[in-house]
């Protein structure tokens, strides 16, 4: 079971979150800091009683935004430590998920935060610890069977989940919508991220861009660049400019790599005559 600090500097935020992280009976602790100075503090002496120690800290559950130090600068802190603590942010801000990845990030949760999207951290929190996820009955009378332990299953990934053959569900600020995939131009890397960029603005999902690659092939997205999938229809320009080839996209103009580069003309030309 996990032990858990939760750091916001906004109280009701705080109690709010711990109070899921309690409910939830993965968890054997949670408790919180306010400010970044406390949260240090915290794991500091977590660290020197050991992970066996009556103040370990398995995982922070850190905001982004707070006064003096930021939820990044602590994490860049934390990641100088022998042993740290894995990091769980939690914030109302999708643009930070590329720099939370670089610095091993197991999840990136939205605010405002909805229990079975908190339950998912927690599941990939013991996940990455090599924990089995097992809920604790309760022991029962001396006299009786002794306590056992339920396996429990995993929780839905709901924020990538393909509705049916020609949805994506994403999620933005805890409201979760559908997007259909004909309406995605380009779709671009962000760490263990993609960004979906339609006509109308663009949506993060936790997916990596080659299992993208794989499920949308047969609907026309050719990998263009490692960073890069592109809905083949949605091409208006293709250039080629001393050895460098790169494609429009509506106003977005993208690199096309070498190893890309012939096939990708291929594609093109057999798209237009057909």
């Amino acid at each position: 079971m996990l032990r858990v600090l939760a750091v916001d500097d906004e109280k009701p935020l705080l109690e709010e979150l711990l109070y899921l992280l309690r409910s939830d009976p993965r968890v054997r602790s949670a408790e919180g800091a306010s400010d970044a100075t406390e949260a240090l503090r915290r794991v500091t002496r977590a660290l020197e009683s050991g992970p066996d120690g009556p103040d370990g800290i398995d995982v922070v559950f850190l905001d982004i935004h707070m006064a003096g130090l930021t939820g990044l600068d602590i994490a860049r802190l934390l990641a100088g430590f022998a042993r740290p603590p894995l990091i769980v942010f939690v914030t109302a801000h999708e643009g930070f998920a590329v720099q939370a990845f670089d610095l091993k990030a197991v999840d990136y949760v939205l605010k405002p935060v909805r229990p079975e999207r908190l339950a998912e951290a927690v599941r990939r929190t013991c996940a990455q610890l090599g924990r089995a996820e097992e809920v604790p009955v309760a022991a029962a009378a001396p006299s009786g069977p002794p306590a056992v332990a339920v396996q429990r299953p995993p929780a839905p990934e709901a924020a990538v989940a393909e509705r049916g053959p020609e949805q994506i569900a994403v999620e933005l600020g805890g409201v979760t919508r559908f997007v259909a995939i004909a309406d995605i131009a380009y779709v671009e890397a962000q760490g263990d991220y993609a960004r979906l960029h339609t006509d109308e603005g663009s949506h993060l999902v936790r997916i990596p861009l080659s299992t993208l690659e794989e499920r949308w092939g047969a609907r026309g997205f050719v990998r263009i660049h490692r960073r890069h999938l592109v809905a083949l229809a949605r091409i208006d320009e293709l250039r080629l400019d001393s050895g460098s080839t790169t494609v429009r996209v509506g106003a977005a103009e993208l690199q096309v790599s070498r190893r890309h580069s012939r096939e990708l003309r291929d594609l093109l030309m057999r798209h237009a005559t057909g």
